[in-house]
């Protein structure tokens, strides 16, 4: 298992998996009072978490699930990557894509962290490149059925 070094300014718990072969960690909203988010508001939402992630690796910060579809909540940058050299607070960029107006409480969760490996590449210039059986079919090259 992967030891990542977090720093806990909030006062809730650590991340954690929801269950044994959840992906994504939750993360808390740290903040002294509720925030109101309108329909089509965005607001950054703190967390009170800084870590050090190992070289090679990145966290993602997706939406949660039961979020979007009940309220219309979402990450506006989604997936939004944290860096393994950043070492600021951990912040949410929360919009409300629903019709209602929602109200963030202290301590919900409202988002998941993912953390996944990455390599860094170096481009190679070519003239041309190989042939494939898809080419350059791009959004809906494969049909409706």
């Amino acid at each position: 298992m992967l030891k990542i070094q977090i720093l806990n300014k909030s006062h809730h718990p650590l991340p954690q998996y929801s269950t044994s072969c959840s992906a994504g960690l939750d993360l808390r909203a740290n903040i002294e009072s509720p925030i109101l988010l309108k329909p089509m508001q965005r607001v950054l939402v703190p967390t009170g978490l800084y870590m050090a992630l190992p070289k090679g690796y990145e966290a993602q910060v997706r939406p949660r699930s039961g979020l979007a579809l009940k309220h219309g909540i979402s990450v506006l940058n989604t997936p939004g990557t944290i860096d393994a050299d950043y070492r600021g607070e951990i912040g949410v960029i929360l919009i409300n894509l629903g019709q209602d107006d929602f109200l963030i409480h202290d301590g919900e969760r409202i988002a998941q962290m993912v953390v996944a490996k990455y390599e860094q590449i170096d481009f190679l210039s070519v003239e041309v490149l190989n042939e494939t059986e898809r080419g350059a079919g791009g959004f809906g090259h494969s049909g409706v059925k």
